[in-house]
């Protein structure tokens, strides 16, 4: 920790980036899926979806997973929760890249912990089945574990807070973290969100009629709902003159974050898209930059008729149709608390790499707004500049803005 006797910001720079999603194990593998526009959603199997509308998610590959690991720790990783495998998957690609990078502080965003574990104690619990598991899978429920597994895994013994705010945890994540650097009050800190599929949440959103058997396809005039994924992302994030002491990566710089609620109902936002409006507002306000500036959007984007129609609404009154905008969430499903963390990693590889990720199985954009869709292909383009949306239930709006690195 340092101390925050100045009142000037800091800038706040990305020295590293882990990402694991139905998108890839890795950046590398995630860059080509983005490019190539690639659908990972598939059939789940890991419990009964007979009695659900829809039927398939964007899944991990669990079984690569536990090889990848079990590679770099040089044992099996059969027992621990499919959550603590993608976080420390995650933090080893993170350490990786930037070894000499030590966390003060992780700030991880997510809505449930090691949830299948969970269920399966409370059903041994109903059926009062004394199996010698119960104490195994009420320790790995609480949403704290698999953040101290992907601890073990560095290893690192830094303090972590857990931020659990519906389906903007990961941005709201991504944006504490930066303004603790910012401030001063931090050096280094690792931050980003995780989520993994259960089967307790999948029936829940399946109850709402939230969720879709067909495609899930943003902004379309014909959308019909969402599906859900799973995944981790995290970014390294430290104090910029610190990063260049050290001639660390600098991948790019996060530069502004915004949050706004405007509880207007328990699942469905204000329909005049107040609060997507405020927090993408705020973030540029916070960055000091124009919509002008901004060369590309990573939408929220879940497919739903509501929030879609509010975030469609939104953008187009702040940013018009010059903007090119595109939820990933049409190749990856709805990773929940993950999900914005997840896709700030993927804002840097749009960095990175120069190029705008598609928003796939477009077919008829909604004609109530005009926007600029990244339709079905990616694109090559001059990018400088990225907001990244996560709007969550009970109006809970945050966005962040990030930059390619400058030093």
């Amino acid at each position: 920790m340092i101390s925050a006797s100045t009142s000037q910001p800091r800038r706040v720079a990305v020295t590293a980036i882990g990402v694991v999603s139905p998108l890839g194990l890795g950046s590398e593998e995630t860059t080509a899926a983005l490019r190539a526009g690639h659908d990972g959603v598939m059939p789940v199997t890991a419990f009964d979806v007979s009695k659900t509308r829809c039927k398939t998610a964007g899944l991990i590959d669990l079984a690569r997973l536990r090889a990848r690991l079990g590679s770099l720790t040089g044992h099996p990783e059969r027992q621990r929760h499919p959550a603590s495998l993608m976080m420390m998957a995650a933090a080893a690609e993170v350490r990786a890249r930037d070894r000499a990078f030590d966390p003060e502080l992780l700030v991880i965003g997510t809505t449930s912990g090691g949830m299948s574990f969970g269920e399966a104690f409370y059903r041994a619990q109903a059926e009062k089945r004394r199996t010698h598991e119960r104490a195994a899978w009420l320790a790995n429920y609480l949403p704290q574990k698999p953040v101290l597994d992907a601890e073990e895994a560095w290893p690192c013994a830094a303090p972590s807070q857990i931020i659990a705010n519906a389906c903007a945890s990961g941005t709201n994540a991504v944006g504490h973290a930066f303004r603790l650097v910012r401030a001063g009050q931090y050096r280094r800190i690792l931050c980003g969100g995780y989520d993994a599929i259960s089967e307790m949440v999948f029936v829940g959103f399946d109850s709402l009629q939230a969720s879709t058997p067909e495609k899930i396809r943003p902004f379309d005039k014909a959308r019909t709902g969402l599906v859900l994924g799973e995944g981790a992302g995290l970014l390294a994030l430290e104090e910029m003159e610190s990063a260049k002491r050290r001639g660390a990566p600098i991948l790019a710089e996060v530069t502004g974050y915004g949050i706004s609620t405007d509880n207007h109902h328990l699942t469905q936002p204000h329909p005049s898209g107040i609060g997507p409006r405020q927090a993408m507002q705020r973030a540029l306000t916070d960055a000091r930059r124009t919509p002008g500036e901004v060369d590309y959007i990573n939408a929220h984007g879940t497919a739903t008729q509501f929030n879609d129609a509010t975030e469609g609404t939104a953008i187009a009154e702040l940013f018009g149709d010059r903007v090119p905008v595109s939820s990933t969430k049409s190749m990856m499903g709805h990773s929940l608390g993950a999900a914005g963390a997840i896709e700030a990693v993927f804002s840097v590889l749009a960095l990175q790499h120069q190029f705008l990720p598609p928003n796939i199985h477009l077919q008829e954009i909604d004609p109530a707004w005009r926007l600029n869709i990244v339709a079905n292909s990616a694109r090559d383009a001059r990018v400088h500049r990225v907001v990244s949306n996560s709007f969550g239930f009970g109006g809970t709006n945050a966005s962040i803005v990030i930059e390619e690195g400058q030093p």
